[in-house]
Parts: C-alpha cells; structure tokens; sequence
C-alpha cells in the first residue's frame, strides 16, 4: 500500500481547473519529484494534499485513510508537513521561536528536544543563530529554517515546494545534500522544483505536470533520457 494516493484529483479555484484529474503515488522511504512548468499544477497538488485546497473530485489517502474529513492542522497532525514555496517562516521571530512554532501540535517534551536536536544536526547553522531574528537570516538561512520548522513536526512525510528558488548555486547543492540525508532517515520526501536536474539526480520516481494534467511518470533516472524531459526542462537541445 503507497503511503500517499492521490485517484483522478480535480482541483478547482473558482472557475479555474487548476488539476485535472491527476493520479500519483508515493511509497513509504521514497523520495517522488514533480516537475513542470509554472502554472502546471505543481503547488495546487501540495495544496490539495495538505488540506489548504480541496479537491472537488477525486481522494488523497494517506496511509489507507481518506484525507478528505480533516483540516490542514489535522493532516499536519496525522504527519504531513509541508515546506511552502518562499518559505513562510515568521519573520520577527527568532530560529529558535520559529521552530517551536513547528512542534505547536505537541506535547511529548522528549520527542520535540530529540527533534529539535536532530535539526540542529542537520543544520548546524540554526544552533548557532538560534537567538537571531529570523527576518535577519540569509535566503538560505531562512530555507534551513523552513525546513527545520517543518521537521519539528516529526513528519512521516515532508512535502517541499521548490526549495531551491532564490538560491546561489553552492547553496542549492547543501539543500539536496540535506533533503537526501533527511530521507535516509526516515522520511519519505514529496519535491516540487522547478530545478528539474537536480530533482531528477536526488528521485527514485517523478512525474511531469502540464496544465493540471501528469503526462509522464517514471523512474528519475529514465525522465533524465527522456527526450521531452530533456528539451522542455532540462534545457537540452
């Protein structure tokens, strides 16, 4: 049983059908990218998985069970996180109180210190800023600090829209280093991006989004030999 089904999801805003019937899944330990051009379907698919959208058609199942009774917070507390495009984290707060504000659907005091050590671990840059307001943070300060916020949630999967953006290139590459090893972990890793390569090189499984519609689905290392793959985001000729 996947640990995430989307079946035949239509997803609407207002008159806009944003997707249009789109079925994927992803297995437990996975790492499953989507790519696609902007405006494809790539955030309103998060969104939908999330409880922030509802689709009108269509289910997300999570682990057997159909999300579509619960609310966003419900989904986060069933262990859904979600890294939003932009990163959304609060501003006038410092790290430290950002990543509280990550485990505020928690009560087990030893499990948030054993998380907030592991993002620590995994970011050591946050340790040493964790007093510093976080609006005073770098951009990828600031995508570390997204993340970490999200893994304070001790999610079983952790959702990621496009984490790249805005990043020098160095930077882009300590990212996917770190949504690897987060995933060797444990955690089972759904990423939007709109970096397609570097998506393809750190996927088991991907698939192509257009105008709300998935028209390919693979495994990551046969989209990077696909020729449409290649012209449309790969940027080869």
């Amino acid at each position: 049983m996947p640990m995430l089904e989307l079946n035949n999801v239509h997803a609407y805003y207002g008159h806009i059908h944003a997707l249009q019937g789109i079925s994927l899944t992803v297995d437990q330990g996975e790492i499953v990218t989507l790519i696609g051009a902007n405006g494809a379907g790539k955030t309103t698919t998060l969104r939908t998985i999330t409880g922030l959208l509802k689709p009108r058609h269509g289910s997300v199942i999570l682990e057997g069970e159909d999300l579509a009774p619960y609310k966003a917070h419900q989904i986060v507390a069933r262990g859904v996180s979600m890294v939003p495009e932009g990163r959304g984290i609060f501003a006038k707060l410092t790290v430290a109180e950002n990543l509280d504000m990550g485990a505020y659907l928690r009560n087990d005091k030893s499990g948030i210190q054993e998380s907030l050590e592991r993002v620590y671990r995994l970011f050591p840059r946050l340790k040493e800023r964790h007093n510093q307001v976080a609006g005073t943070l770098s951009g990828g300060e600031q995508q570390m600090l997204a993340m970490g916020r999200a893994l304070m949630a001790h999610p079983r999967l952790l959702l990621l829209d496009e984490p790249s953006m805005g990043l020098a290139p160095v930077l882009v590459e300590a990212i996917f280093d770190t949504i690897q090893e987060i995933n060797q972990q444990g955690t089972t890793v759904l990423l939007v991006e709109q970096n397609a390569l570097m998506a393809l090189s750190i996927a088991h499984r991907g698939y192509v989004l257009q105008t709300g519609q998935i028209v390919l689905s693979d495994v990551a290392a046969n989209l990077k030999e696909n020729e449409m793959v290649q012209k449309a985001y790969l940027g080869m000729e």
